[in-house]
């Protein structure tokens, strides 16, 4: 019998043993509106349908079902995170990301929908390939390598990280995605490009540390206080990691390969010049997000070797 069926078996025991849904989720609307959470009802049949993995209007439909007691006891650790001021996606351990829906923890940065974009504009560039390598330089949880090998047409993907920590995530998160991947994907730890040597890639993607140090205290508190600084921060100015993406992609990327970068909004002019700067790139155009802001650079190796 499935954990569902069991889930919804009438049995007087269970029902002794837990609250039904509806019941569940109104005890932590309580909880959450005491610790000054906003929309706390929301918040709490939105924590619950994460923790599942259900849509976000599924605890309402079932609210008179009752939990399994593991998924209550998820629900709850859950949210105490949340109270503690965890971040949403860091208190039910899960963040989707396009079509997958992927875990994280403190040890990675939660995947954006701009980085969604990053993506998007990736398999948009490279439609009319067929095969080929692709590398995402400071893969963190996974996601933009794991989203490639989803969704794009290549031989296979590379994805580094310097954090051996971050690089656990990611491969976590493999094992759970990879029924839905169309490549191989293999894992390498390491600084920048330096797990690339000796390889030449097609496609150069990276959403590298791009805030300086000095703007960490800027930023909204549920990210500077929980996700990690090595991968929001570097040093010169916020550009020093990518300063040294860009001098190395030309011997890492095929001729007329793409690098493609995602960006701190105010840098990304500075970044294109860089790109132009190097005499490696052609092809150097600036993107916006959603919100109309500077956010991704992309350019193509020039030809020959």
């Amino acid at each position: 019998m499935s954990g569902l069926a069991e889930r919804n078996a009438p049995s007087s025991a269970q029902h002794g043993a837990e609250p039904t849904f509806g019941e569940l989720v109104r005890g932590l609307a309580r909880m959450f509106a005491a610790a000054g959470i906003p929309q706390a009802g929301t918040e709490a049949r939105d924590l619950v349908a994460a923790v599942l993995d259900k849509p976000r209007f599924w605890p309402a439909l079932h609210a008179n079902e009752h939990p399994l007691p593991d998924e209550a006891s998820a629900i709850r650790e859950a949210a105490r995170r949340r109270t503690r001021g965890a971040p949403m996606q860091y208190a039910v351990r899960r963040a989707a990301f396009r079509f997958l829906s992927l875990r994280v923890d403190e040890r990675v940065l939660i995947p954006r929908p701009e980085t969604e974009q990053l993506v998007e504009l990736v398999l948009a560039s490279t439609q009319a390939r067929r095969g080929g390598i692709a590398a995402d330089v400071g893969t963190g949880s996974g996601a933009i390598a794991l989203a490639l090998a989803a969704e794009g047409r290549f031989e296979r993907i590379i994805a580094t990280d310097l954090s051996l920590d971050a690089l656990g995530v990611a491969r976590e998160n493999h094992r759970l995605v990879k029924a839905s991947l169309r490549a191989p994907v293999e894992w390498r730890a390491g600084s920048a490009l330096a797990p690339l040597r000796g390889t030449r890639v097609d496609v150069l993607v990276s959403n590298p540390p791009y805030i300086a140090y000095t703007e960490l205290p800027a930023l909204p508190a549920n990210v500077r206080n929980w996700e990690p600084t090595q991968a929001l921060c570097c040093s010169g100015e916020g550009l020093a990691v990518t300063r040294e993406i860009v001098a190395a992609a030309p011997d890492a990327l095929q001729p007329r390969g793409l690098l493609a970068l995602e960006v701190d909004a105010t840098r990304a002019h500075a970044v294109a010049a860089l790109m132009e700067s190097s005499g490696g790139f052609e092809q150097v155009a600036v993107h916006r997000d959603f919100s109309g802001r500077d956010r991704f650079v992309l350019a193509t190796r020039r030809g020959g070797d």
